[in-house]
């Protein structure tokens, strides 16, 4: 009987930690009052009344200064941060099971439902996050990668690619800055390649695999349909997906913001 494969992983807290936006005051907004300048420059972000609700909150700090006054002029070149309080986000599997593992690489087989990175509604509930929590408490606990501390504090594991939320599958980390570096730079030399077309000897290759219904009784078939924006929960602008709203087939499949990988697994959902 094989063995299980190990797993990490800590439950959500309940509450994330909120965002730290950090905006250096351009000449152009000098000798504005704190409340013009977040009214004026973001107001897709909340209304006039919401930004002073903000500002009476002490949610803004000026030059590391809370400032609780909307009158209050700022100077050029202010460091001003705004907190956005925390908010429990939505659903989200925390669970990861490690496929590989040495000094340098982690791969962990992704779970779906699981955003890669911050983005949206999702910034806690990342895989990220639980690498960096794991890593800290292998670093507080453990001399396993015989690193010196310098490198233990300099260096965050991080995933050298994406895959989407609502894709399952193996994804690659590094937990050294030269893994990381070489991952990096093999991952953009083959997006470069394809999106031109290019012949060149495949560094690093990704297969999707789907599930469909009915019986195939040829060994490989080609799938066309247009694909386009479609809502989806906590992602903004949505997500590309089979549409009839979709442009053109074949400029679309040619086009660099409609790579092959996104059209398949789009054609999964």
């Amino acid at each position: 009987m094989a063995a299980e494969l190990p797993v990490f992983g800590v439950p959500w807290p309940d509450l994330n930690d909120g965002i730290f936006y950090k905006d250096v005051v351009p000449p152009e907004f000098a000798n504005c009052t704190l409340l013009e300048y977040y009214s004026s420059r973001y107001k897709d972000s909340a209304s006039r009344h919401g930004w002073l609700w903000r500002i009476n909150n002490g949610q803004i700090t000026v030059d590391k200064m809370v400032v609780t006054s909307p009158n209050a002029v700022i100077r050029s070149g202010s460091i001003l941060i705004y907190h956005r309080l925390p908010w429990k986000e939505p659903f989200a599997p925390f669970k990861l099971q490690i496929l590989y593992e040495d000094n340098d690489i982690l791969a962990v087989n992704k779970p779906v439902g699981l955003q890669v990175l911050p983005g949206g509604v999702f910034q806690q509930r990342t895989v990220l996050s639980q690498l960096q929590w794991r890593s800290t408490d292998r670093d507080h606990n453990s001399r396993s990668y015989l690193r010196s501390d310098r490198e233990l504090s300099l260096f965050v594991p991080s995933p050298v690619h994406r895959l989407g939320r609502g894709t399952s599958g193996v994804l690659l980390c590094a937990i050294s800055q030269i893994a990381k570096s070489k991952l990096a730079a093999d991952f953009a030399f083959d997006s470069f390649a394809s999106s031109r077309c290019i012949m060149a000897k495949r560094h690093i290759s990704k297969t999707y695999r789907a599930l469909v219904a009915g019986i195939i009784s040829i060994n490989e078939i080609s799938i066309r349909h247009p694909i386009g924006r479609i809502p989806y929960p906590g992602v903004a602008k949505g997500l590309y997906a089979v549409s009839e709203s979709g442009g053109d087939i074949d400029r679309a499949a040619s086009s660099d913001s409609y790579t092959f990988g996104i059209f398949r697994a789009s054609i999964v959902r």
